[in-house]
């Protein structure tokens, strides 16, 4: 495997977009670690896609940061090993967790800009174990395809309402009716599309909302909890900085 360039813990803006042609022979690996855009579609966190040659590669950012990994190579020689694997092209798949793939990406990128003599070997075993646990999801995707795809748009406008309206009283039974399922195969299949459950998903629109809030606006937060949904000051500021790392101030500090 011949990387050509890598991207770990890459973050950008709120307007960035990647367009660029992908050559023939080539490839383009992208891990998204919060929401993106592929094309003019949103995609939640915890979304990987494998561009092939010869296709454009074309991503941005969904909310006010995109938080990724990227890497460009070539098989170098090793075209069967990857065509053994079968892997999905050009579509986005869904990990219930980007840790694991995290890590390989970011193993790769010390080895990449290394000196040591090992260095070429190393990555080529790196790079093979990062295809073939991708190989894997794809294994996967065909029962997850057969029982979610057929409610994905629905689940999408559903989740997009979301987090348009973080301040509603979003309940499972109130999510559930909205798409016409039951309780408990509403939460099952909202978990397989987005790999979140559904109620994390709430309270993550409420903190993204109120991110944005804080960054944009000089309202208390006092009113910054309310206008995200929240009947209670203090259960607001203990779930912001539980997900962010710093209280409401304390970001806005910072930004």
């Amino acid at each position: 495997m011949n990387i050509h360039s890598i991207g770990f813990n890459s973050v950008y803006g709120r307007n960035y977009s990647y367009r660029n042609f992908v050559g023939k022979g080539e490839y383009m690996l992208v891990s998204s670690r919060n929401r993106i855009k592929f094309g003019d579609v949103e995609y939640p966190e915890n979304t990987v896609i494998f561009y092939s040659g010869e296709t454009e590669a074309d991503y941005s950012s969904a909310g006010n940061f995109l938080l990724c990994d990227w890497i460009c190579f070539d098989t170098e020689g090793d075209s069967d090993f990857l065509d053994s694997l079968e892997i999905v092209v050009n579509k986005p798949l869904r990990f219930a967790d980007t840790e694991f793939i995290t890590g390989i990406i970011g193993s790769i990128s010390a080895e990449y800009y290394s000196v040591k003599s090992r260095r070429v070997k190393m990555i080529d075993l790196l790079m093979k174990t990062l295809l073939m646990k991708i190989s894997d999801v794809t294994e996967n995707r065909e029962n997850v395809q057969q029982t979610s795809e057929l409610h994905y748009s629905e689940l999408m406008e559903l989740r997009e309402k979301i987090y348009r309206n973080p301040q509603l009283k979003w309940n499972v039974d109130t999510m559930a009716s909205y798409v016409s399922m039951s309780r408990s195969y509403f939460q099952h299949i909202y978990s397989e599309v987005f790999g979140v459950s559904c109620m994390t998903d709430v309270i993550n629109s409420k903190i993204e909302k109120a991110r944005e809030i804080l960054s944009e606006t000089s309202c208390t937060v006092s009113q910054v909890a309310t206008m995200c949904g929240y009947d209670n000051e203090e259960h607001f500021m203990r779930q912001f900085k539980r997900i962010v790392g710093t209280t409401p101030t304390g970001y806005r500090r910072k930004n």
